[in-house]
C-alpha cells in the first residue's frame, strides 16, 4: 500500500488535532449575503481537503470569543510562512484567482466579488506566525469541519497593532480581555510584546478606563512589572536617534513624519538630537523640531 501523502507539516498537526482543546463559539458572524455564504463553505472545504495547517482568526474569531456578532463577508486564514505559497497554489490550480498582495504577509484568494486573506505575518513584522501559534489554538466545528482557531493571546496580540484612521481594533481587544480574560496566558502576550511593551500597556489601560467594575480581569503582576518599566523607562536619557513608531500602527497617517520631519521608519536612520548644554554647564540633546 502507498503511503498517504501529507504536505510536511501536516503529520504532527493531524495528531494534535486530537489533542486540541475544544471549544463552542460563543457566536459567529453574519455573512452579508448568499453567495457569501456560498463563497465561505466552498472555502473551508477546499481548505480542509487540502490537509494545509491553517487557524481561523479575524472577525470569526471575535464573535467565538466574545459572543459579538457582526456582519462580514470573507475570513482571516493564518498559515506558517512555509505554507503561504503552498495555500495560494492549491487554490490556483481548482480555479480561483490569487493575488499576493504583500509578499511580507499577505495574499488573497477571490472568486467573484468575494475573497478571504491567506496571512502569515503582521503588517509591520512584529508577529510572524509560526509552530506556537498552532500548539495553543483551540478547536471547533464550522460549516461542517472541525476548525482550529486562533487562541486569545494570539488573537489580542493580532490586533494590537490595528490602529489606523479608518480601522482601529482596540474595541476587539478589550472584549477579547473582559469576555475571554480566564483563557489568556498573560506571560505569553507579554512575551509577544516584549520589545513593545508600551502598547501592551496602553492597551491595559485602555480596559481599565472602559470597564472600571472589571479592572481585576487584568492580573496585577502584569500591570506592575509593566508599570515598573515605565519607571525605570523615565529615569533614562531621551534616545539619540528620532525614530518614528507610529507607521507600525499606520504608515499613511505617520508618512509625513518620515518624509518631512526628520524621523527614523522603524528600521532606517534618522536625524540625531542636537547637544544642547544644559545649565549645569554639561551637555544633552536637544530636539530639532520642537
Amino acid at each position: 500500500m502507498e503511503a498517504e501523502f501529507l504536505p510536511p507539516a501536516e503529520k504532527p498537526a493531524r495528531d494534535q488535532m486530537e489533542m486540541m482543546p475544544q471549544m463552542e463559539a460563543k457566536a459567529s458572524p453574519t455573512l452579508v449575503d448568499a453567495e457569501a455564504e456560498a463563497f465561505v463553505q466552498e472555502a473551508l472545504d477546499e481548505l480542509a481537503a487540502c490537509g494545509i495547517p491553517f487557524l481561523l482568526a479575524g472577525t470569526y474569531a471575535v464573535s467565538a470569543y466574545t459572543g459579538i456578532t457582526r456582519p462580514t463577508k470573507d475570513l482571516d486564514i493564518f498559515c506558517r510562512a512555509g505554507d503561504y505559497a503552498r495555500i495560494l497554489a492549491h487554490f490556483k490550480q481548482r480555479g480561483y484567482q490569487i493575488a499576493v498582495e504583500d509578499d511580507r504577509w499577505l495574499g488573497k484568494v477571490i472568486r467573484g466579488n468575494h475573497f478571504f486573506d491567506v496571512i502569515f505575518a503582521g503588517s509591520n513584522g512584529t508577529m510572524p506566525i509560526g509552530d506556537a501559534w498552532f500548539d495553543n489554538a483551540r478547536q471547533m466545528p464550522l460549516n461542517g469541519h472541525p476548525v482550529r482557531i486562533i487562541a486569545p493571546t494570539e488573537l489580542i496580540w493580532s490586533k494590537c497593532f490595528v490602529q489606523l484612521r479608518h480601522r482601529y481594533d482596540g474595541g476587539d481587544v478589550v472584549h477579547v480581555i473582559l469576555r475571554a480574560h480566564d483563557q489568556i496566558d498573560w506571560q505569553r502576550l507579554l512575551n509577544h510584546m516584549e520589545v513593545h511593551w508600551e502598547v501592551l500597556l496602553i492597551h491595559l489601560l485602555n480596559f481599565r478606563w472602559i470597564y472600571p467594575t472589571e479592572r481585576d480581569k487584568v492580573p496585577d503582576w502584569l500591570l506592575d512589572e509593566l508599570l515598573d518599566r515605565l519607571q525605570a523607562q523615565r529615569q533614562l536619557p531621551l534616545p539619540q536617534m528620532k525614530i518614528c513608531r507610529g507607521r507600525m500602527f499606520s504608515r499613511v497617517d505617520f508618512e509625513i513624519d518620515v518624509k518631512e520631519w526628520g524621523f527614523a521608519d522603524v528600521g532606517g536612520e534618522g536625524e540625531l538630537r542636537e547637544r544642547e548644554e544644559t545649565a549645569e554647564g554639561g551637555s544633552a540633546w536637544a530636539n530639532p523640531h520642537p
